[in-house]
């Protein structure tokens, strides 16, 4: 078993290719067969595997969940902003964990896949993710 808390400084809602920094956390556990599980422990941002070669999905990915979620919605829960409880139904549509194997020392990725931080809120935050590791 391995485990490493990361912090990911987003910069505003979109979306963070974290896979770099997820992949280093499995190459300091020197596991060469497991499973990678990530968690992001906040409640107003989630994770996703998408594709990783044409940006285009990326935005349609995010105009997709605008027009599902609007922040013009009259969202009852409103005491951090407008842009606070679309982020939680955000997250609640997508996940707050994934899990990947690792084969040969590397996340089992797929050729176009990449692990995102979806950051549903308007602005920069710190966002706390959870890696953990179990192998050998």
């Amino acid at each position: 078993m391995h485990q490493e808390t990361l912090e990911v400084r987003t910069r505003a809602a979109g979306l963070s290719d974290i896979t770099a920094e997820v992949s280093a956390v499995v190459r300091r556990s020197r596991m060469t067969t497991g499973l990678c599980t990530v968690f992001v422990q906040h409640t107003s941002a989630s994770l996703v595997i998408q594709e990783n070669a044409d940006p285009a999905v990326l935005r349609d990915l995010t105009r997709f969940m605008a027009d599902l979620v609007p922040e013009s919605r009259p969202w009852e829960h409103d005491d951090e902003g407008p842009d606070d409880m679309p982020a939680h139904a955000r997250s609640a549509l997508t996940k707050t964990s994934e899990t990947i194997p690792i084969t040969g020392g590397k996340l089992a990725l797929g050729t176009w896949q990449a692990l995102y931080l979806w950051e549903h809120r308007a602005i920069a935050h710190a966002r706390r993710l959870v890696v953990h590791l179990a192998g050998e």
